[in-house]
């Protein structure tokens, strides 16, 4: 479907996801996503990090794609002189029912039109087209992409939200566009150098890679070529924008672009958990849940054995009854067998009676868990932000964290001086923290669920909009 004759107004493009969701001309999502700011404009997702739908209140990629698409697409709709053009990969949809969705999922609705063109290469930055070289692949693939995007709207100014870094010289010395980025997740990262250098195993890099000195060292010289070039086209950014301090650092380390590097924290809809009420439940017992899509980097694992190291403690003795809640999403068959394993680790542990499995709950039925827990557990290492530990502090939860990324540097951090949460690393350390909090009286688990409550006001789509505006004008001047 090729788009219409250009006229002569700035033309902004947007690209919509699946069925929902955005995607900026570049950018092709599975659900609403996408933050490209335009006189035309273009927006692309997340190399290595692109997920299916997720449930409302599942976290980074619905609120990735409802809040940083539909809000920074009705920011940008306050230029009355631009044209707004939406690029897609859903063929398979019209424009109207793009847009009625994403109203019906995330309440968004956008004031002024904008038009739609279609894209049929969005197969080329499926992960599942390279099993081997993944990186590259869809870092070229993204190329094409974003030619074929180019090729139907040149954009007066381009901005990549999904992480397809190498569409950015593509758009600024052949498109003549200004280019920005909204980085939410490096496509590479030192950390990903730090774990082929040391031949760690972990979900990017395979056992029988860490076991062989010759493959780890082959890896890790087309990891540090890549990061390389990755830094060249980033550089090419006039402006770029980050989700938080931990994605700041990193791409200050590859880009190199200081003068010009600015952090929005993502719109978070804490109001929503806002209307929860702070109080303890007079039932006995404890339950302590966790939010996220059943993918391998969230390391359910680590919650399983440290919930059962817990209850092997005397302290937990001494305690009512206790109950691990994981709610999350499941995408595909590997969702489902990673779900079955982790049963079979319950019931290999000897927890299984006090470990719950919630798929695809619908968004009240999450809220009602929050509002009855105590406790909010993540495990994911080095996460970029922390959208899911945003909503549990908002809910009123005791959020138990990952000691490393978004939520140690940017999220759980103190409020005016007073503790907001806990952080942790180890099983062991998990175990104690947990021990700890549920020993605590009900008067100073009230104390660090206010605080938690009134810290997360930063991360606002209030807030969102004063950031981004302010962070993008430079590109309409």
């Amino acid at each position: 479907m090729g788009a219409e004759p250009v006229k002569p107004r700035r033309k902004l493009a947007h690209s919509l996801g699946d069925s929902i969701g955005w995607k900026a001309v570049g950018s092709y999502y599975q659900q609403p996503v996408g933050t490209h700011t335009w006189h035309r404009m273009l927006s692309q997702e997340p190399i290595e990090e692109r997920k299916s739908e997720a449930l409302p209140g599942f976290g980074g990629r619905r609120k990735m794609a409802a809040a940083e698409g539909g809000w920074c697409l009705c920011e940008l709709l306050r230029y009355p002189e631009a044209i707004y053009v939406v690029y897609t990969g859903d063929i398979n949809v019209n424009g109207q029912q793009i847009l009625d969705g994403a109203f019906r999922r995330f309440n968004i609705r956008l004031m002024r039109p904008v038009k739609f063109v279609f894209l049929r290469k969005r197969y080329l930055v499926e992960d599942s087209l390279y099993p081997h070289f993944t990186l590259l692949g869809q870092s070229l693939g993204s190329v094409l992409l974003g030619w074929e995007a180019l090729t139907q709207c040149v954009p007066d100014v381009y901005i990549d939200s999904m992480g397809y870094a190498f569409t950015l010289p593509l758009f600024k010395y052949l498109g003549g566009c200004r280019v920005g980025s909204y980085v939410h997740y490096p496509t590479i990262s030192t950390d990903m150098l730090s774990v082929v250098k040391n031949q760690n195993t972990g979900f990017n890099n395979a056992a029988f890679i860490t076991r062989n000195r010759f493959l780890s060292k082959v890896k890790l010289i087309y990891y540090y070529l890549f990061a390389f070039v990755y830094g060249l086209v980033g550089s090419c950014s006039d402006v770029v924008m980050v989700n938080s301090s931990w994605t700041l650092n990193h791409i200050l380390s590859l880009w190199k672009v200081g003068n010009c590097t600015h952090i929005v924290y993502p719109p978070c809809d804490v109001q929503t958990f806002l209307d929860i009420p702070l109080h303890e439940k007079k039932t006995p017992g404890h339950l302590l849940v966790s939010i996220g899509q059943f993918r391998p980097e969230k390391n359910h694992p680590l919650q399983i054995t440290a919930f059962a190291k817990l209850l092997s403690k005397k302290e937990a003795e001494l305690l009512p009854s206790l109950k691990l809640v994981l709610i999350g999403g499941c995408r595909n068959q590997d969702d489902e067998l990673r779900v079955d394993q982790l049963r079979r680790l319950s019931e290999d542990l000897g927890v299984q009676e006090n470990v719950e499995f919630k798929i695809n709950i619908p968004f009240d039925e999450l809220k009602n868990y929050l509002s009855e827990a105590t406790i909010g557990l993540h495990t994911m290492w080095n996460e970029h932000f922390g959208i899911g530990v945003v909503e549990c502090m908002a809910a009123g939860t005791i959020i138990l964290a990952h000691n490393s990324g978004g939520p140690k540097l940017d999220i759980v951090i103190p409020h005016e001086g007073e503790r907001t949460g806990f952080l942790a690393e180890s099983e062991e350390g998990y175990a104690e923290t947990m021990a700890h909090i549920l020993s605590m009286s009900v008067e100073k688990r009230l104390q660090i669920r206010n605080n938690a409550r009134a810290s997360v006001s930063r991360f606002s789509d209030q807030e969102f909009e004063v950031t981004f505006l302010s962070s993008v004008e430079k590109l309409f001047k």
